[in-house]
């Protein structure tokens, strides 16, 4: 008897490592395809920064046009639809990014085409983001820093799909209904 109560635990031990080792690698597989974003789009573009908190202070213009509160991450497109997901590259730092708001205005026709959450923009240069003047300090960039983004996921707001046109063209304004499809590339997850 005790032979066999040894052979059953041998067996349970063994079943019970064998799902568990199972589970380990499903979960691991899952977890490299989840890392795995598709690439919508991805260019270059020059960066400047901005916060709105409805404080009215430093050119502050009220919420973000998506209706959510200011936070880290909230960038403003002055041509792409409202909650397109993505990121953007800066001397190796890689940070998130959704589009909340619209902007910049008057510098995207100088090419000024991403206006970045201004934590998001002291973490990428090195600086610090001061809550009382809504200002990044401590860093060598005048407030405009050349960015590489990447779009993984086109939101289902107003706006035109593709690379960023001026907001002076209306396009912030126009509804993009046309299914984009990925690039053959994929980028992983970092």
């Amino acid at each position: 008897m005790t032979a066999r109560l040894r052979s059953l635990g041998m067996l349970a031990t063994c079943t019970v490592g064998a799902l568990t080792a199972g589970v380990a690698t499903t979960h691991a597989h899952a977890h490299a395809d989840a890392a795995a974003q598709p690439v919508m789009l991805q260019g270059t573009t020059t960066a400047s920064y901005f916060w709105d908190d409805a404080s009215g202070r430093a050119g502050d213009t009220g919420l973000p046009a998506v209706g959510k509160p200011m936070q880290e991450g909230l960038v403003a497109s002055p041509s792409w639809p409202l909650m397109t997901k993505g990121y953007v590259v800066y001397k190796g730092r890689k940070l998130p990014f959704f589009v909340g708001d619209r902007g910049p205005g008057n510098p995207s026709n100088s090419g000024v085409m991403l206006d970045l959450d201004a934590k998001t923009f002291a973490k990428l240069t090195g600086g610090t983001f001061n809550p009382e003047t809504l200002e990044v300090e401590g860093t060598p960039v005048d407030g405009h820093i050349k960015v590489d983004y990447v779009i993984t996921r086109w939101g289902d707001g107003v706006g035109l799909k593709g690379y960023p046109v001026a907001f002076s063209t209306g396009a912030w304004a126009r509804r993009d209904s046309v299914p984009v499809r990925p690039l053959s590339v994929t980028q992983p997850s970092r």
